[in-house]
């Protein structure tokens, strides 16, 4: 197993999660509180990449991130270089990519707190920021602890996007799933069943995690 798209993966998956809970979280509670009725154009935005191909996303993030658009050009003035083929180009579209895993189940965990005690925390006098802040936050927390492991496990999986986007540049954007296309293209198909090896158990001890906590909390609400 190549230890440099390890930790480089590693690296993508840990700063894909904290960006996506400091982002996801704002948009969990407007999605879960928001009397709007067009917030399902909002809610079908942000599902988006669960039915995309991860190509078709990625090619228009590639577009994107290019000198041929406004965004593009903007940000190779600021920094003298392109998105593309850059790892901070492969942490915005792994938060992208990403988006639905980490505010899916933020929404679903805000949605589950007792809407009584929202009214009793409003009847004794307190603010929209203290109810979110003191009420839904600490009763929702598994549904935000789920949101962000699956997107850290979502980010280390990742292949197609991180492919267009990123391309295979070692120690720079190749991650391990690359790693293992890599390994099986040359015909090095024990190490890339090292390396497929280690994904799979890491991905079922989160999944064991996510579903341990879920139901460790279910458990201590219905007590």
């Amino acid at each position: 197993m190549s230890w440099q798209a390890f930790v480089l993966t590693a690296k993508l998956a840990f700063l894909t999660a904290i960006i996506l809970l400091v982002l996801g979280l704002p948009i969990a509670f407007w999605i879960a509180f928001s009397p709007r009725r067009w917030k399902f154009v909002i809610e079908a935005v942000v599902g988006m990449p669960l039915v995309l191909p991860p190509t078709v996303l990625g090619f228009y993030l590639l577009l994107a991130f290019g000198s041929g658009t406004a965004f593009g050009r903007w940000y190779q003035h600021l920094t003298g270089s392109t998105l593309a083929f850059t790892f901070s180009g492969l942490v915005v579209a792994s938060v992208l990519y990403s988006l639905p895993f980490a505010v899916h189940p933020m929404v679903a965990g805000i949605r589950a707190v007792d809407p009584r005690l929202i009214d009793a925390a409003r009847t004794l006098g307190a603010d929209k920021h203290k109810i979110y802040g003191q009420v839904v936050l600490p009763l929702a927390w598994p549904g935000l602890l789920t949101g962000v492991v699956l997107s850290f496990a979502h980010t280390v999986g990742e292949f197609g996007v991180v492919l267009m986007v990123g391309g295979n540049i070692p120690g720079a954007t190749r991650t391990l799933s690359i790693d293992i296309y890599d390994q099986v293209q040359s015909l090095h198909y024990s190490a890339a069943n090292q390396t497929a090896l280690v994904l799979l158990l890491f991905s079922y001890f989160l999944l064991c995690l996510v579903y341990g906590l879920n139901r460790r909390s279910f458990m201590w609400a219905g007590r």
